[in-house]
């Protein structure tokens, strides 16, 4: 079973949940940068690839969505990945990527099969347009953007491994007059370990 906090009910009916993909890995090359031009850090989302978002509201998860997630993602293998990559949506945000972003977009596409209420980013996006990535920064000074981006960049390449989805749950990101850190973690979902290869060797 997922671990769990020990409810869902929420104080709010604004507040929404998501299934990251969360990246420690990359906190070190990130976090600074993040704390000053993501909004979703100030909230206390740490480094992330999104899986889904906006997810099931919070206050309406049920106990049948979280045993439906546990069994969805382990049926998906852990993958190891590199972030190799800085690129731009516009001028507005800056992010890391992955070298190969194809078992990124698998899960997302393997859960959106699962839950087809919650298309990405509310549906703004057509499907096929959602690019995995790994936000740095948005909505600041292009300057300053692009100084954060040239400071990430002296970390790359980062490896990581994909071992497990994360479901957190919080107010909108952004939303005013809400104190930092509101987005708190509901449950894990491991992905299946990998079966490694058992090398025997040749007698004679």
């Amino acid at each position: 079973m997922p671990e769990q906090n020990t409810g869902l009910e929420s104080e709010r009916d604004d507040e929404q949940s998501a299934l990251l993909l969360v990246v420690p890995a990359a906190e070190a090359a990130v976090g600074e940068h993040r704390a000053r031009l993501d909004r979703s850090a100030r909230d206390g989302v740490p480094a992330h690839f999104t899986v889904l978002y906006p997810f099931v509201p919070p206050g309406q998860i049920r106990d049948a969505d979280l045993s439906a997630l546990a069994g969805l993602f382990a049926g998906v293998p852990s993958f190891d990945f590199i972030l190799d990559r800085i690129d731009w949506f516009g001028e507005q945000v800056v992010w890391l990527g992955p070298g190969d972003s194809e078992p990124f977009r698998a899960l997302t596409v393997r859960t959106l099969q699962a839950f087809p209420d919650y298309p990405p980013y509310g549906g703004q996006y057509a499907d096929a347009d959602v690019i995995p990535h790994l936000t740095i920064g948005h909505d600041a000074d292009l300057d300053v953007l692009r100084a954060a981006a040239d400071c990430v960049r002296e970390h790359l390449p980062i490896g990581g491994t994909a071992t497990e989805v994360t479901l957190m749950a919080g107010p909108k990101p952004g939303t005013p007059a809400t104190p930092p850190g509101t987005w708190r973690r509901i449950a894990a979902f491991p992905l299946a370990e990998r079966r490694r290869a058992r090398i025997v060797a040749a007698s004679g």
